[in-house]
């Protein structure tokens, strides 16, 4: 197996997670926000439905320019816009790990800042820290605004409060 299979296959798994989590988005709540500093409830959950085809898309070439970086997405207008946003981010990533050749995956990616590098790691630790870990990171965070609305949890990593898969 690949390295972008393994990707591709943890990838897949997390997908059906998140995609449980962000089922509980009330529409109503979207521009919520448990605190002044935080990002609202539906900016959140349209983060955590881009991270993925973002990075995917900023990793395909040799390096990305921090200064091209668009700010947080605006809070949707619907969830439908999560879901929308969540599938354009599926197929970013499906693309990029099926076509990405076995020795770019273990080549040099640097992020820089103009002319300044911040970090030159090789690709697949950005798909792990800055894709994968970083989209787990905000699910969790996503998982405590959804408790403090009041909203029953899935199952993440096992039974939640709320309910269990398994009976």
């Amino acid at each position: 197996m690949t390295k972008c299979e393994e990707f591709l296959m943890e990838f897949r798994q997390e997908l059906a997670t998140t995609r449980r989590v962000l089922e509980r988005v009330p529409a109503d709540k979207l521009p919520w926000k448990p605190h002044e500093k935080s990002m609202s409830l539906g900016t959140l959950a349209m983060h955590i439905a881009m991270v993925p085809g973002g990075i995917a898309a900023i990793t395909r070439g040799d390096s990305f320019d921090l200064t091209n970086s668009k700010p947080l997405p605006p809070t949707p207008a619907s969830t439908a816009e999560i879901f929308t946003a969540l599938e354009r981010s599926v197929q970013e990533v499906e693309t990029a790990f099926k076509s990405t050749p076995e020795e770019a995956v273990y080549a040099k990616w640097r992020m820089v800042r103009g002319d300044r590098e911040i970090f030159a790691i090789p690709r697949f630790v950005a798909w792990r820290s800055i894709m994968l870990n970083h989209w787990y990171h905000h699910r969790g965070q996503l998982s405590v605004y959804l408790r403090l609305l009041d909203v029953a949890l899935p199952s993440i990593y096992g039974p939640s409060a709320d309910e269990s898969p398994f009976g």
